[in-house]
């Protein structure tokens, strides 16, 4: 099954699309009036519509011929809460808020296949497409398959497009095995006991405890790790005191982690909480740590993957 190459008309249409959700971006769980345009558009195109599953999701789905086979498309809809400086003529008119993720443009990506998809005269089969809210940190795609998407909508394999600007314009990669590694992220609180800046003896120095913990949380995945193996801990951002002249009691620490095995994800936080712990204890504080495991690694189906490198590579000027 083949398409036809895409008119003036379309093109110009779908980067309309575009520039009006890159005007009216919205964070995670509120992306109402973009919900609105992409069911808007499902229908336009002839396509059931569900809503509601993770909040804002929307599902659109297209059914052909007599096949069973099911597959879904699935784009983010989600901005992030980053004031837009970019100057360019469709800028971002909420303050504070930016599609600097390029969601904007993987919902219009998936709504340009749904339109193309719904003109296909043999297609056969059933294809989702399934608009996620929240993928920037709240976990939209937990939520909506709590909330029954693979129970109402099952589907054979997921496909889905991310924009990367540092590739040469047509140029598509794909990555057989783990693409995306897993998220971890962490909150070390270190409790001392505060005290004049002049009369450092008197209190045990939460900060200085920190910023020895920081060291050494930094020697985690270069010595407790295998070097075949990847992993990544990240300082990124410390939190402690709030005039000049007094030590602090407490001062916080959070950060994030990142792996592809099992077994490594085990051993960052194993080693996050000892270290934080007897770091603290070192200079007489105590250490209280939150860290959360948050979402595991994408890990690509070896069948889907060689599809796409086939499809694109039998596109016209396609290179994988």
């Amino acid at each position: 099954m083949r398409t036809e190459p895409l008119s003036a008309d379309f093109v110009a249409e779908v980067v309309e699309w575009r520039h009006l959700l890159h005007q009216h971006p919205e964070l995670a769980f509120s992306e109402r009036r973009t919900g609105d345009f992409v069911a808007s558009r499902l229908e336009e195109f002839g396509l059931t519509v569900h809503r509601g599953l993770g909040g804002t999701g929307v599902v659109g789905t297209l059914t052909r011929g007599m096949s069973a086979q099911t597959i879904g498309i699935r784009a983010d809809m989600d901005a992030l809460p980053i004031a837009e400086e970019t100057g360019v003529a469709y800028e971002s008119c909420r303050p504070g808020i930016m599609h600097a993720c390029g969601h904007d443009g993987h919902v219009v990506m998936a709504l340009a296949a749904a339109k193309i998809c719904s003109r296909l005269p043999d297609l056969n089969g059933t294809v989702h497409f399934i608009f996620q809210p929240a993928e920037e940190n709240e976990g939209g795609a937990r939520r909506m398959i709590e909330d029954g998407l693979f129970r109402l909508f099952p589907c054979d394999a997921v496909y889905a497009l991310h924009n990367w600007p540092a590739l040469p314009i047509g140029t598509c990669v794909v990555h057989d095995g783990a693409p995306m590694a897993a998220l971890g992220t962490f909150e070390i609180v270190v409790s001392g006991r505060g005290c004049h800046g002049a009369m450092p003896h008197e209190g045990n120095d939460s900060i200085l405890a920190a910023c020895q913990l920081i060291a050494a949380l930094h020697t985690v995945a270069s010595r407790n790790i295998d070097p075949q193996h990847s992993a990544v801990v990240s300082i990124t951002q410390i939190h402690g005191g709030d005039t000049w002249n007094v030590i602090p009691g407490s001062c916080s620490i959070r950060g994030t982690t990142r792996w592809f095995e099992d077994e490594v994800g085990d051993t960052l936080e194993r080693r996050v909480n000892e270290l934080s712990r007897s770091i603290a204890k070192g200079f007489g504080c105590d250490a209280t740590v939150r860290y959360e495991p948050r979402f595991p690694a994408t890990v690509h189906i070896a069948a889907a993957v060689r599809l796409v490198a086939r499809v694109i590579s039998d596109s016209p000027g396609g290179l994988v």
